[in-house]
């Protein structure tokens, strides 16, 4: 079945690869020339993939969790055929290629997900997993299997031992996902050295405790053994499988089977050597026409003739079922109804409402409108107000629930979020405690990284939550993710807020949003809802303005402070200070915003302001300036009910009121 000419193409991924690193002088040689025989035989005859069409959307997904390895990634893509030039293998690791250090997804042709961080790509292959399994129950019909793949994803020691997989791998069991296989590359090698100095659970007990299906290869050489590995997986439906490879890492260089080939470079000498070992008789960045053509034959026979079929099974499809079909292939294109926005509820002025609540309405109210829309919590959707109504849990029983159990697993829930949104034709949310998003964060970031539209679900935003504790209240969170790059933070007002904030987030392209939500009700200001869209779209805007055309002084809030600044505007004015009150939602929108906009808001020659928040302050220096104050938290919060903390951290009016008259002396 594999011959002198498979031999050699997997050689040629080997050389590709420790050249690529050589003339870097940078990069991973040990996972390229360990791995590279059972990565080959995966992509040439077992998975589902077309290099002239790489996003066809039945196409089998492939995630390289273990990132360090973007060498043989990079090598396979160019000699598959996937459109990446040789001259960017040569560019590795350098200023503008399309090969960094490691997989950037819409970065390089075929890269399917962000890798590098250990572990998360096994979290993001079970969401592709999920995805797959919710998309095929929705749509597939008797004799139109039109969703209908596999995942796999390549892994190495070190994403076993990350907490991560440990999670996903857990819920990919009890969801019993058949069509997810993970090629686990054994080396017994961590980046420190010997692996058993730290690692030296059974991964066969231990998945096989999970309800993974476990398989051995003995040696990554033996080809066929290989195949006959990820043909025995491929069968198994009840149940996901990880196939344990051994594998050396290193393989044919001088100190093979040693860390000191996991991360950096063989040297001249030592590029040398290896080819010899192989008998790789070409020059640097040579591929002889063979192996090109074995590679790619092998996908044509298997691959690219899956997607003619394919093609020819949609179109029946789509005449036989009009409506699912455009349904489909307008939750695959991201396109959002006509229709999406149009008489969007709102609250009567003067209801109080917390913000999680109202979130939880309009989940609802936008999951009528979007069958695409997906997601659940990391077990507080009751808190969280997350559960789409008499719309099924999703399951192994029931695919086409649309409500996620992620379980107490909020990393891992991050992960899948990527992962289903990677895989497309959903929309996903996932809910948990704001202070828990500490737990997600490694996940958010990668969100970020992607332009993944994925809406992070947190409330019980501050110390309002009372009773519970500093170990449940918020300090520092905002400021940090406002740090993060392209990321859109929202902690609405009000009950139309949090609508409006919901449009924005699922009307993203490709930035993911953190809703910020309260636990407690928050009084609806007196605006009308047109307003209320337009400013939170811009990040900020006058929520209740002044009497004077130039205020003596702008209140400038978020969240739950709104209210409290609107108050306190109205006993200021009892004294006869005109205040003016900012809504400011969203920092990141509001800096998108123009200089005339942003100074329509923030009127420059209004010098006192007061900005509020219960949250750490940091930050908010550049909306008060110099003469200006703050009204903030710098220090955990505290057991008792959320009131009365709120009231000692001096979030009442009298204190407002107080801060206002000090800036004005």
């Amino acid at each position: 079945m594999y011959n002198n000419n498979d031999a050699l193409t997997i050689n040629a991924i080997r050389a590709l690869s420790i050249d690529a690193i050589e003339k870097a002088n940078s990069g991973h040689p040990g996972l390229p020339l360990g791995a590279a025989p059972f990565a080959y035989v995966l992509w040439a005859k077992n998975m589902m993939h077309n290099p002239k069409n790489p996003t066809w959307f039945n196409r089998d997904r492939f995630v390289l969790s273990a990132g360090h390895g973007s060498a043989l990634l990079y090598s396979m893509l160019h000699m598959a055929g996937y459109g990446l030039p040789m001259d960017e293998l040569k560019n590795f690791r350098q200023w503008g290629s399309k090969t960094p250090g490691h997989p950037e997804y819409g970065h390089t042709v075929g890269v399917e997900a962000t890798t590098g961080p250990l572990g998360q790509g096994i979290g993001m292959a079970v969401g592709m997993a999920m995805a797959e399994s919710h998309l095929a129950a929705k749509y597939n019909r008797d004799g139109y299997d039109v969703v209908n793949h596999y995942t796999y994803a390549l892994c190495g020691d070190g994403d076993l031992m990350e907490g991560v997989s440990h999670e996903a791998s857990s819920l990919a069991a009890h969801l019993k996902l058949g069509r997810l296989i993970l090629l686990y590359d054994s080396n017994d090698i961590s980046l420190d050295g010997d692996l058993h100095k730290s690692f030296s659970e059974s991964v066969k007990e231990r998945y096989e405790a999970y309800g993974w299906h476990y398989l051995r290869v003995d040696d990554a050489n033996n080809l066929e053994a290989v195949d006959e590995a990820i043909k025995e997986a491929k069968k198994v439906v009840d149940k996901p499988t990880i196939i344990e490879i051994k594998s050396i890492i290193g393989m044919g260089a001088p100190n093979q089977g040693t860390s000191k080939v996991h991360g950096a470079p063989l040297g001249k000498e030592g590029v040398k050597i290896t080819k010899e070992f192989f008998q790789y008789n070409h020059e640097d960045f040579t591929v002889p026409q063979e192996a090109y053509d074995t590679f790619q034959g092998h996908i044509e026979e298997y691959g690219v003739a899956g997607n003619k079929v394919w093609d020819e099974l949609f179109e029946g499809y789509k005449n036989a079922y009009p409506e699912l079909a455009k349904e489909l292939e307008d939750a695959i294109s991201g396109k959002l109804p006509e229709d999406f926005t149009k008489d969007l509820p709102s609250y009567a002025a003067g209801k109080g409402v917390a913000t999680r609540n109202a979130s939880g309405e309009a989940i609802n109210y936008f999951a009528k409108k979007l069958p695409s829309l997906f997601g659940g919590s990391a077990d507080l959707a009751g808190s969280n107000k997350t559960t789409i109504s008499g719309a099924g849990d999703f399951s192994a029983e029931n695919r086409s629930g649309r409500n996620i159990w992620f379980g107490v697993r909020e990393f891992a829930m991050g992960t899948m979020m990527n992962g289903m949104h990677l895989h497309g034709g959903l929309r996903v949310f996932g809910g948990t405690f704001f202070v828990f998003s500490d737990y997600v964060r490694p996940a958010v970031r990668l969100s970020a990284l992607m332009g993944l539209p994925v809406v992070y679900v947190f409330t019980h935003d501050s110390v309002a939550v009372g009773e519970d504790g500093p170990t449940h209240e918020p300090i520092e969170h905002l400021p940090s993710f406002r740090a993060m790059p392209n990321l859109t933070v929202l902690r609405p007002a009000d009950g139309n807020e949090t609508y409006a904030a919901w449009k924005v987030a699922l009307e993203s392209e490709s930035t993911p949003t953190i809703l910020a939500l309260s636990r407690q009700n928050l009084t609806t200001m007196p605006l009308p809802m047109e307003e209320v869209v337009e400013g939170v779209k811009r990040g900020a805007y006058i929520a209740s303005p002044s009497e004077k055309e130039v205020s003596d002084v702008l209140l400038i809030a978020t969240g739950s402070e709104v209210p409290l600044a609107y108050e306190a505007q109205q006993e200021l004015k009892k004294e006869g200070i005109d205040a003016a009150v900012v809504s400011m939602p969203s920092w990141d929108l509001f800096e998108k915003q123009d200089k005339a906009y942003k100074e329509k808001v923030l009127n420059p020659s209004v010098k006192k302001r007061l900005a509020m928040e219960l949250s750490n302050p940091l930050g908010w220096e550049r909306y008060v300036g110099d003469e200006g104050k703050i009204l903030g938290i710098d220090t955990f919060g505290a057991s008792a009910p959320g009131e009365l903390v709120m009231e000692k951290f001096g979030f009442n009016v009298p204190n407002v009121v107080s801060m206002v008259k000090d800036l004005l002396k």
